[in-house]
């Protein structure tokens, strides 16, 4: 009988660990971390491009021929439709932003998001402002919005 206690004691006291610790939270806290070191990369190696390409005040060169303040998907060469399924911001379902060649100097290959499951489609956006200040978004964070800008 002594021993049914104790074990039950054990068991509510895991259960409370457990429940205050919100496993759940935690993982999607790791998950928008990561989320952030990702368009952090991104924004960092397109203006290493622009910088080591001499093209500062376009970025036609790292970008391509982007429209100012359009967000766009940042994506893999090949890709050019369902951009607006993964991105919420972005307008079109065809405005897809592939990356993965123009900056293959500072890449191995694009960041992606963790909970990505469409091939292709990093689920992070890019807008380029008139003034060149570029915002790169995380567009399934968990916590709230993740951007950063130059």
């Amino acid at each position: 009988m002594e021993l049914l206690i104790v074990v039950a004691i054990m068991s509510l006291l895991a259960i409370v660990v457990l429940v205050g610790l919100k496993p759940a939270q935690r993982l999607a806290d790791a998950r928008d971390a990561r989320r952030a070191q990702d368009i952090n990369q991104i924004l960092t190696g397109v203006m290493s491009c622009a910088i080591d390409k001499k093209d500062t005040a376009t970025l036609g060169t790292c970008l391509g021929s982007t429209t100012a303040a359009k967000t766009y998907e940042v994506v893999s060469v090949g890709i050019s439709s369902g951009c607006n399924n993964v991105c919420v911001g972005v307008t079109s379902t065809s405005d897809c932003l592939p990356l993965s060649t123009t900056l293959t100097d500072y890449f191995t290959s694009l960041p992606v998001d963790p909970n990505n499951t469409v091939d292709g489609h990093t689920g992070y956006s890019l807008t380029r402002y008139a003034n060149n200040m570029i915002v790169v978004e995380a567009c399934a964070a968990e916590s709230g919005t993740i951007k950063v800008s130059r």
